[in-house]
């Protein structure tokens, strides 16, 4: 060979190694720098990395510059030079007592050898197959599982090569084919992997569909359950929740306070002697003995207190809400307000579980307010609802309440059952009649709450003061009637009209009073 033919060749060499070098520094899988160096060729073959002998020869010229075996294999590709490289790297690796010379004559093997088609290098092939073995079970330990399974593929579709000539491409070289064979022997695990895979979510599935019915079917069967347990004379289960239902963390939050008034049988108000009860709202209520009577004359007949639902129509300070709320008391049953003015449908009716602010019907909220299934709902101002439905109009979301067959099964939307609201009374009041849709009108009963005149101011001041004492947690004893100057002082102001005008008259003799006691 020429000393040009020799520089020419010197010049390969050293663009080979540049290129290797190079090929390694811009693909650095991090993978792949744990594995021993057969495996890593292994996985470049399989990956369809680019200049793989490139990388080869870079690192053996690294150990070995300048060797001649090198050079040749970069100018002719061949078996022959591949082989003969491979032979010269044992030889050193001997010699120099350098075991990376026989793991890179291994990959030059790897890259050079043919698919075995004769016995001529079965046992080159051979002693490639055994390392590469030795160092899959070397790494397997330690590597990810994914990598374990492309290394594992290409072993065993290279142990598999010399039985497998009549499937193999000849114009391949033993490494490709190895690859491809690799794929070729794990498509039936994989397709049965996956098949057990999915065999076990459909079990997975149907074991959870199984549960999911069986909780439903508690669901159901709990509250029939408790519809065949007895449930004493007058008394009635308002809402019932299985007990799935009640371990629901976005429920318990909901009921808070108001879980004693679920699954539990809540007591009805036995209607109490009529007489009695006239009495006593006559006493305070002289000058509307005909609303008196109208009101009482549903009760006539009946076991436990239930009005229809009834609407007072009358000037502002007549004492429409405060009558309402002593006929509840003398009737013995507890009494909610609501504020028509300041409600929606959304907040009477009950607000959705999905919405943070959720709460159950305000009829709910009042039984289990009272501890009993018949309280009585007094709405104010009924005519001040608000028109607009962005949330719902009050007046429509009554409807549903005010009629015996809808609250008896009325759909809470907070906790999301049925309840039996039908023992609830309804009592409204309205300082007029024109704002409301006809609707309202033809389910309530109307009846005029007069004003009182002068003339019934003897009646009124005992009530009047007896209320104030209440409120001022003094037995009415303790406050005496009013004197002759009092009374006198009082009636040449007041001519009759408003109750709350006529309260806040006698609040200010009795503070002229605590202040002349204090003065004395």
């Amino acid at each position: 060979m020429s000393d040009e033919e020799t520089c020419d060749l010197l010049a390969a060499v050293e663009d080979a190694v540049s290129t290797g070098a190079a090929a390694d520094s811009a693909d650095c899988d991090e993978r792949l720098k744990g594995l021993p160096r057969l495996l890593r060729y292994a996985m470049f073959i399989t990956n369809g990395s680019q200049h793989v002998a490139e990388r080869l020869i870079a690192e053996i010229h690294e150990l070995c510059p300048q060797l001649p075996h090198s050079a040749a294999w970069v100018h002719k590709r061949t078996l022959e030079t591949g082989l003969a490289l491979a032979a010269e790297l044992d030889r050193r690796a001997v010699a120099q007592d350098e075991p990376n010379l026989r793991s890179l004559a291994d990959c030059v093997r790897l890259l050079a050898l043919p698919t075995p088609h004769d016995s001529d290098h079965f046992a080159e092939h051979q002693r490639v197959g055994k390392a590469l073995l030795q160092a899959f079970h070397a790494s397997a330990r330690h590597a990810e599982q994914e990598l374990c399974c492309d290394i594992e593929r290409f072993t065993f579709g290279w142990a598999a090569l010399p039985a497998c000539t009549a499937i193999v491409s000849r114009s391949m070289s033993a490494a490709m084919n190895a690859a491809y064979l690799g794929g070729r022997t794990a498509e039936h695990r994989v397709a049965a992997t996956k098949t057990a895979v999915r065999r076990e979510l459909e079990e997975e599935r149907r074991t959870q569909q199984e549960a999911e019915e069986k909780e439903k079917t508690a669901a159901w069967q709990a509250p029939a359950a408790a519809e065949g347990e007895a449930i004493p004379e007058r008394h009635i289960v308002v809402a019932r929740l299985s007990e799935v239902e009640m371990k629901n963390p976005k429920l318990k939050d909901i009921l808070g306070p108001l879980k004693h008034a679920v699954n539990t049988p809540l007591p009805l108000v036995d209607v109490p002697p009529l007489h009695k009860v006239r009495n006593a709202l006559a006493f305070e209520f002289p000058y509307a003995m005909s609303v008196i009577d109208f009101a009482l004359a549903d009760l006539v007949g009946r076991a436990t207190v239930r009005l229809r639902p009834l609407l007072l129509v009358g000037d502002p300070g007549g004492g429409k809400s405060r009558f309402v709320r002593r006929l509840g008391e003398t009737l013995g049953v507890t009494v909610w307000r609501e504020d028509a003015a300041r409600s929606d449908g959304a907040v009477f009716g009950g607000t959705d579980r999905r919405w943070y602010s959720a709460e159950p019907c305000h009829a709910f909220m009042a039984i289990a307010q009272g501890k009993i299934a018949n309280p009585l709902v007094l709405i104010e101002e009924l005519e001040k609802a608000g028109t607009r439905s962005d949330y719902g109009r009050l007046w429509d979301c009554l409807l549903s309440f005010l009629e015996p067959e809808t609250s008896a099964r009325y759909p809470d939307p907070a906790l999301q059952t049925t309840l039996d609201a039908s023992e609830v009374s309804y009592v409204a009041t309205a300082n007029s009649l024109d704002p409301l849709p006809s609707p309202i009108r033809d389910r309530f009963r109307v009846v005029t709450f007069p004003k009182p005149a002068a003339d019934d101011l003897d009646a009124l001041l005992p009530a009047v003061l007896a209320d104030l004492a209440r409120e001022r947690g003094l037995d009415a004893a303790w406050v005496p009637p009013l004197d002759g100057a009092e009374r006198a002082a009082i009636a040449h102001s007041w001519r009759g009209g408003s109750v709350r005008r006529l309260r806040r008259m006698v609040e200010a003799i009795l503070r002229e009073r605590d202040l002349r006691a204090v003065r004395n």
